[in-house]
C-alpha cells in the first residue's frame, strides 16, 4: 500500500491536520488510504503530544487584547515555553482566537473556558483548539488568565 499513497493526498491530509508530511504519509498507510481514518490517527497522536507536554512549564507569554464593537473587551495572558513560539503564527492566532471566544461566550472562569464548545466549531472544545495548537508549535501553551469587560 505504500506506493499507493500519492504526494497529493499526502497534501491534503496536511492541509486538514497541519500535521507534518511524513505523519501524514504514514498515517495514510496505516489507514489503508482513508482520510477519516487517517486523521483520527493524527488526532490521536497531537493529543497524546499535549498530554506529554502538560506539566511543562510556560514561562514566555503575551497579552492579546481584543476589543467587539466598542462594547466588549478582553485581554488574554496567553503562555508557551519559549518566546520563540510565542512569536509564531499558530501561537498570534490562536490567541486572538480564544480572544473573541471569550468575547462572545462569556466564561467565568479558565476552567469553564478550555469546556466551552469552540465558537467556530462547535464539534471542538477550547480544549481542542490549544491542544492542536500544541502539537503543531512542539510546546506547552496555557490560558494562563483573561479579562472580560462589557457595557
Amino acid at each position: 500500500m505504500k506506493k499507493d499513497i500519492s504526494a497529493e493526498a499526502v497534501q491534503k491530509l496536511r492541509e486538514m491536520t497541519g500535521a507534518g508530511v511524513m505523519d501524514c504519509r504514514k498515517a495514510l498507510i496505516d489507514a489503508n488510504g482513508d482520510f477519516d481514518a487517517a486523521k483520527k490517527i493524527i488526532q490521536e497522536k497531537e493529543l497524546s503530544k499535549a498530554e506529554k507536554r502538560a506539566g511543562r512549564e510556560t514561562g514566555a507569554g503575551l497579552i492579546h487584547s481584543y476589543v467587539h464593537n466598542g462594547r466588549i473587551g478582553v485581554l488574554v495572558d496567553l503562555r508557551a515555553e519559549t518566546d520563540f513560539v510565542v512569536r509564531s503564527e499558530p501561537f498570534q492566532k490562536l490567541a486572538h482566537e480564544l480572544a473573541m471566544h471569550i468575547s462572545a461566550a462569556a466564561p467565568e472562569d479558565g476552567v469553564e473556558l478550555l469546556a466551552q464548545p469552540y465558537i467556530r466549531d462547535e464539534s471542538k472544545t477550547v480544549k481542542d483548539l490549544i491542544n492542536e495548537v500544541i502539537a503543531k508549535v512542539g510546546e506547552n501553551v496555557s490560558v494562563h488568565r483573561f479579562c472580560r469587560i462589557e457595557i
